[in-house]
């Protein structure tokens, strides 16, 4: 994607279901689990590079020894730096002789890792700010093992301050902060009564201390806990959480709009944002990882029960097209498929926008997240092209006119042309304050390939998604230009984004869209200026009565995509370059999107249909805030 946009987040969560001695036996390391949460981290680390925290919890702990621990960071490479760290300490104790690799024991004794309940959290921070107090897992702690949690998340919730206000009705003092705060404290709360419920259950049933903590472990009903905190939450969401006692669950929002992902076996069960990095960890075949069903949290009890319940009330499912388009990683099979197709159905207008100039057409992509989708409209464009072939061969076979010259010029002189035009340099640093120095060092984050163009080609880019048209104005139609084609066409596999995100993505500032922009200069320039005003009260009202109403697909009602499209390349259009070429941005349709990416429905920033009344409030709130002039977040 060529505008940078963040994503709320990556999880990871091992449960070894085999003392540590097993694994030290059969592969050789008492760290097996530790390494294995490493790699799901690593191999996620797409989807969160602005921190990174682990989590473990021991079980059969002796009184009095530390039992829950947990590691954070928000440096540069902050996964790398967290394992580096702790294997670091690990290494430093055997150097010491007090831990002996080879005695499962001592690992667990000493190492603060050394545990069968492990959990990871990759962040992008799109809300909380970027200190390591906003960095998962969040913690709540008490000499209770059984009241202590851990959790992490990937997720947002659109009523924060509605959990945050039914907290303070039950008489708690919140700190409002996070959504992952304000649901720390919910699940908390909750999790207090339930241990509450039955300690009281067995003290008066006169059963000794101990006896009385071990039957609350063993009867701690977690699906309970959840299904009672959850009763107001309104977002997409995959959870993980780590109790002290050993126990753990994972919760996924009732549309599916977050992933999550699981694979079971005798020896573990293992928890991902994304499926591919479970195949690739645990060596195992498509069919070996399933989905965490939507609506359902899994709870695994600390003897290695597993079990899958609904908690909350089923909804239409809605998972997140955006997961597809760009932010998964594309060697999943699906995934791959789905970007392949996504391309695919962009030869159409691609072919139209060049006039069929087979010829002098250039292909290529902006790095990297949209390589597939090239692939696949490349492969689409062949395709079009072998059948033209094939009709003008048999047409000159029966008109006799068919020759060597004649096959050359159909088969070698026409074929798509595929190039490596566009690179991405490393990450420019733009530290320094004055901001336009910040935007002309970042404007060379892309360079080209001089020479991949002849005079009078056409140049074909493909872009997964065009947010805010920043990066192409101020970057690469510069850049592109230098190479003097005849025409640019810019080629999105994601259709216009209108409307804002509120599940996960930093989204939420309505006027920052150049497709909404467009549309206001459209309005504007055709006298239509009055239905901003109109829809601006039409949305303040919906607001008020808590109507579940997209007042603001409106604005867009009076234009077809094309007339859109169309001012959407005006505006990103570089004024002040010397290039005279022709340039038009092509948009992926919304059917061809449903057809490529046929389960995952989450379409709302196409089409403005939410899954959920947060998503309806947040949008005419979005509005509010451009239409009054208003900065930041719509929730």
């Amino acid at each position: 994607m060529s505008d940078r946009i963040t994503h709320e987040c990556g999880i990871a969560l091992v449960r070894l279901l085999k003392p540590l001695s097993y694994y030290q036996e059969k592969y050789g390391s008492p760290l097996w689990g530790f390494t294995k949460l490493f790699l799901l981290m690593e191999k996620q680390h797409n989807r969160g590079q602005d921190g990174a925290g682990v989590a473990c919890v021991k079980s059969d702990v002796a009184s009095g020894d530390p039992f829950m621990f947990r590691e954070r960071c928000v440096k540069t490479n902050p996964l790398d730096k967290i394992f580096k760290t702790l294997l670091e300490q690990y290494n430093a104790k055997v150097d010491a002789g007090v831990i002996h690799p080879e005695f499962a024991d001592t690992v667990k004794k000493h190492f603060d890792f050394g545990g069968e309940l492990l959990m990871g959290h990759l962040r992008y921070g799109t809300s909380g700010g970027y200190n390591i107090s906003s960095c998962h897992p969040y913690f709540r702690r008490s000499p209770w093992p059984t009241r202590n949690l851990a959790l992490c998340g990937n997720f947002n919730m659109t009523n924060t301050a509605e959990l945050n206000q039914s907290l303070v009705a039950m008489g708690q003092h919140p700190i409002f902060a996070t959504d992952t705060q304000a649901l720390l404290e919910k699940i908390g709360f909750f999790l207090d009564e339930e241990h509450e419920e039955i300690f009281r259950k067995f003290r008066t049933m006169g059963f000794s201390g101990e006896e009385t903590s071990k039957r609350i472990s063993e009867e701690l009903d977690l699906a309970r806990v959840i299904t009672r905190a959850s009763q107001k939450w309104d977002g997409g969401y995959a959870l993980c959480g780590l109790i002290g006692n050993g126990d753990a669950f994972v919760a996924r929002d009732p549309s599916g709009i977050r992933p999550c992902w699981y694979f079971q076996d005798d020896e573990v069960i293992a928890f991902a944002s994304e499926r591919a990095p479970l195949m690739t960890v645990f060596d195992l075949e498509v069919k070996d990882v399933k989905e965490v069903s939507p609506g359902h949290v899994m709870v695994l009890k600390r003897d290695g029960r597993v079990t899958s319940s609904a908690f909350t009330a089923p909804l239409s499912r809605t998972s997140c097209s955006f997961e597809r388009i760009y932010f998964s990683r594309g060697n999943d099979l699906e995934i791959y498929k789905e970007r392949k197709l996504l391309g695919g159905r962009l030869a159409d207008q691609v072919l139209k926008a060049v006039n069929h100039d087979w010829e002098n057409t250039v292909f290529s992509f902006v790095p990297n997240t949209a390589e597939v989708a090239f692939y696949g409209l490349m492969h689409a464009l062949r395709k079009k092209r072998r059948i033209e072939v094939k009709a003008a061969i048999l047409k000159a076979a029966k008109d006799g006119t068919l020759n060597d010259a004649l096959l050359d010029e159909l088969i070698m002189k026409n074929w798509p042309r595929g190039e490596k035009v566009v690179s991405k340099d490393i990450k420019i640093r733009t530290f320094i304050g004055q901001e336009g120095m910040r935007n002309q060092l970042a404007s060379h984050v892309y360079d080209i390939t001089y020479g991949s163009l002849k005079p009078g080609d056409h140049l074909v880019c493909v872009d997964d998604s065009i947010v805010r048209g920043t990066t192409l104005r101020r970057s690469i139609l510069r850049i592109l230009s230098r190479l003097n084609p005849k025409k640019i066409v810019i080629v999105s596999t994601a259709p216009q984004i209108r409307f804002p995100d509120c599940y996960g993505i930093d989204m939420s500032e309505l006027g920052k869209f150049v497709a909404f922009e467009a549309t206001v200069a459209l309005l504007k320039e055709r006298g239509q200026a009055g239905l901003l005003r109109e829809v601006y009260e039409l949305c303040r009202e919906a607001i008020d009565k808590g109507d579940s109403v997209n007042h603001v697909r409106k604005i867009y009602e009076p234009f077809t995509p094309e007339e859109i499209s169309a001012k959407i390349t005006e505006l990103v259009r570089p004024k002040n370059i010397e290039w005279k070429g022709e340039f038009e941005i092509i948009f992926q349709t919304v059917e061809n999107l449903r057809a490529a990416v046929p389960n995952h429905t989450g379409d709302w920033y196409f089409t403005g249909k939410y899954p959920t009344p947060g998503g309806f409030r947040v949008v005419n709130q979005a509005y509010l805030n451009y239409y009054e002039q208003g900065e930041g977040r719509s929730y």
